[in-house]
C-alpha cells in the first residue's frame, strides 16, 4: 500500500485544525498582523462592537465620561447610517471608530470581492459621517480568511482581535459576566510583579464587549452596562490606564 494514503487523512486533518487555528484563534497571526494586546500590564484597551445602539450607547458614553474612560467602537455601517448623529457623539467624546463591516457577515465564508466591498462600505459611512477614515477594523465573529489581512492593508487599516471575550451577549446574569471579566484584575496583579516583568509578560488587555446586536438595532445590552458600573470603578482604583486602539497602536511602534 502506497504509503502516501495512509499519511493522507493525518495530512487534511494537520492542515485543517491550522486552518481553523489561523481563522478563528484571536491570537494567531497565520492569517496577518492583528493586534491583540496592550504593551502594558496596567494598559486596558475598551472595545465595544455591533453599535451604534440607540438604546444602549448614549447611557454607555455617560458611564465611561464618568470614568474617564475612552474606548473604541467597532461599528456596522449600515447601522451607522441610521444612527449618524449617535456616532457623530460617540466620536466627539473622544473615543475612536473603527470599522466592523457594512452588515456582519463571517468574513471565512466570503470571496475577496465580498470583502473588499463590506469593508469599503462601513468605511465610506464612517468618513461621510465624522470625516476621518477609521484606522483599525475588527472581523465580525473573530473569523478571518487567507485573503482578509492583505485587504485591510489595503484600506490603510490595522487588524484588531481580542485578548479576553467575556461574552456578554448571551443571556447571562450580570454577577456571570462580572466573573468573567475578573480576568482583567487577576493577570493585571500577576503581571505587574516584578517576576513577571523579569519574564517579559508585559502586555495588558484589549477587552472585547458589545454596546449593540449584529441582528437587530435596539439590542439589550443592559448587563454589559451592569457589569461595567461594577468593573469601572475598581479597575480606576487598580491603577489601570484606559486607552483607544489609537494609542495602543502607538505604545506599541
Amino acid at each position: 500500500m502506497n504509503p502516501w494514503w495512509i499519511a493522507a487523512p493525518t495530512i487534511v486533518t494537520g492542515m485543517a485544525g491550522i486552518t481553523a487555528y489561523a481563522a478563528v484563534h484571536p491570537g494567531s497571526q497565520l492569517f496577518g498582523h492583528a493586534l491583540t494586546t496592550t504593551t502594558a500590564p496596567r494598559k486596558l484597551a475598551l472595545t465595544f462592537d455591533d453599535g451604534p445602539n440607540p438604546s444602549i450607547t448614549p447611557k454607555l458614553l455617560d458611564l465611561l465620561d464618568r470614568y474617564k474612560a475612552k474606548a473604541t467602537f467597532f461599528v456596522i455601517g449600515q447601522f451607522a447610517r441610521e444612527c449618524p448623529e449617535l456616532l457623530k457623539e460617540t466620536y466627539s467624546r473622544g473615543h475612536n471608530i473603527g470599522n466592523h463591516t457594512d452588515s456582519h457577515p463571517n468574513l471565512f465564508f466570503c470571496g475577496p470581492e465580498e470583502t473588499r466591498t463590506e469593508l469599503r462600505r462601513c468605511s465610506e459611512t464612517i468618513q461621510n459621517i465624522i470625516l476621518e477614515d477609521p484606522r483599525f477594523f475588527r472581523p465580525p465573529f473573530g473569523y478571518r480568511s487567507p485573503w482578509l489581512a492583505e485587504i485591510v492593508h489595503g484600506q490603510n487599516m490595522h487588524m484588531v482581535t481580542w485578548s479576553l471575550l467575556p461574552g456578554d451577549w448571551r443571556a447571562k446574569p450580570v454577577g456571570w459576566l462580572i466573573r468573567r471579566m475578573q480576568p482583567v484584575v487577576t493577570d493585571t496583579q500577576i503581571k505587574a510583579t516584578p517576576q513577571a516583568a523579569t519574564a517579559h509578560r508585559s502586555t495588558g488587555h484589549i477587552l472585547c464587549l458589545h454596546d449593540g446586536n449584529y441582528r437587530q438595532q435596539n439590542g439589550d445590552r443592559s448587563v454589559t452596562l451592569a457589569a461595567l458600573e461594577y468593573w469601572l470603578p475598581r479597575w480606576r482604583d487598580l491603577g489601570l490606564e484606559f486607552v483607544t486602539m489609537t494609542q495602543a497602536e502607538k505604545d506599541s511602534a
